[in-house]
């Protein structure tokens, strides 16, 4: 699934799956014929399902990012992880905000919950949610740093916990690029150029990710609204191997 080696993935387009239900899921991914996909899992669709979804997805041959963003005291993150690693999923996250510890507990768990000659899932951490404006974080979360500080700090905690990389949107990805090219950054906020932001406060195009040394991109509403999907997602494929032309 990785790219061993360097920041980069081998599906560099992770689409999210934000449906409110299976049965919109299967439609969904029968628009791409034989195509082998990375998407995304979130708490909507998981909380609504649960563990069969990821089953039934990883049945059709593709790979699976678990984002449920566990964020609890470490022994029960820990738990928590060891269930996950047991559906087979290939990548999941945690709140960097939860703490070394928490972090640590997250990978341990996950360790103990994989199968002999399988591999972990990747673990990365969300550092600030891309819907959430610097001037959130100060008044309301008390963070008295600038946004890049603080997303910085995450990124170096995490990688201190030995996770393999973080969620960070694309603006502060060059500085993170600092902690190495096997770090992985994951950002989300894609948008095309003319496509409405909505509750995203800090955007960007699939050219902009990858410029700024992203190693894999979610990509949810410009694809899942398409009105044809499957061309969506390779033109914004397209745009993304381009730069690494």
């Amino acid at each position: 699934m990785f790219v061993e080696g360097v920041g980069n993935m081998e599906y560099p387009v992770i689409i999210a799956l934000d449906f409110p239900s299976g049965a919109e899921v299967f439609h969904f991914l029968r628009k791409f014929p034989d195509e082998p996909l990375f998407v995304k899992v979130g708490m909507e669709l998981f909380y609504r399902e649960g563990p069969a979804i990821v089953q039934q997805i990883k049945g059709m041959g593709h790979s699976i990012f678990l984002d449920l963003k566990l964020h609890d005291i470490p022994n029960t993150v820990g738990r928590a992880m060891k269930g996950i690693a047991r559906l087979g999923v290939d990548l999941v996250t945690v709140h960097a905000a939860g703490g070394t510890e928490m972090m640590k507990a997250a990978l341990a768990g996950l360790d103990q919950g994989t199968g002999a000659g399988q591999k972990r899932p990747k673990c990365v951490a969300v550092t600030q949610l891309t819907s959430t404006s610097e001037w959130q974080m100060q008044k309301e979360q008390l963070v008295l740093s600038t946004l890049e500080q603080s997303v910085y700090h995450y990124a170096k905690l995490a990688k201190q916990s030995g996770l393999d990389g973080v969620i960070s949107s694309v603006h502060e990805a060059p500085i993170i690029r600092h902690l190495g090219e096997e770090f992985l950054i994951i950002t989300p906020g894609i948008r095309l150029e003319n496509d409405d932001v909505r509750d995203q406060k800090r955007v960007a195009t699939p050219k902009q990710a990858r410029q700024s040394g992203a190693s894999a991109i979610v990509v949810g509403r410009s694809i899942t609204e398409s009105h044809d999907p499957y061309e969506t997602y390779l033109k914004i494929k397209q745009q993304w191997e381009l730069i690494g032309v």
